[in-house]
């Protein structure tokens, strides 16, 4: 598989800290990012949560939520793996790091998520708040 296998998305029960992508007009999305060459999943996570929101999550903080095994994707059509955590610990509050990606960065309670969400995102945190199935697969049928 190629594209982007070490996606992951940071996100937390009771809240989530969610930022609406210019990439992808009026919807929202959780942090999300792709690992470097030699850092860990975990790794990848903590640091792109940081770059994009502010906010500071130990490693052994985090825990899978949910795993999205994508069939093809615009940035990579031979397919895709995205690790989507949960954190019950961080520190600091969010701002948007990165105002040329993103319009704007706030927590949103997990009872009234948007509408306008990411489909695979909405659904992956859907099914952690529900308890439900721990991985998705997208384009495989």
């Amino acid at each position: 598989m190629t594209g982007r296998p070490g996606l992951s998305r940071p996100l937390w029960p009771g809240e989530s800290c969610d930022h609406r992508d210019f990439e992808t007009p009026l919807l929202w999305d959780l942090p999300v990012g792709k690992s470097e060459p030699g850092e860990p999943i975990t790794g990848t996570a903590v640091r792109e949560l940081y770059e994009e929101t502010g906010l500071t999550v130990k490693p052994e903080s985090l825990k899978v939520a949910h795993i999205i095994h994508g069939a093809w994707g615009v940035e990579a059509p031979n397919g895709f793996l995205t690790v989507v955590f949960a954190a019950h610990e961080w520190t600091g509050e969010p701002e948007n790091r990165e105002p040329r990606k993103h319009s704007q960065v706030r927590w949103v309670d997990t009872n009234a998520i948007p509408d306008a969400f990411v489909d695979t995102t909405a659904s992956a945190l859907e099914k952690y708040l529900s308890s439900g199935q721990e991985i998705s697969l997208q384009g495989w049928e």
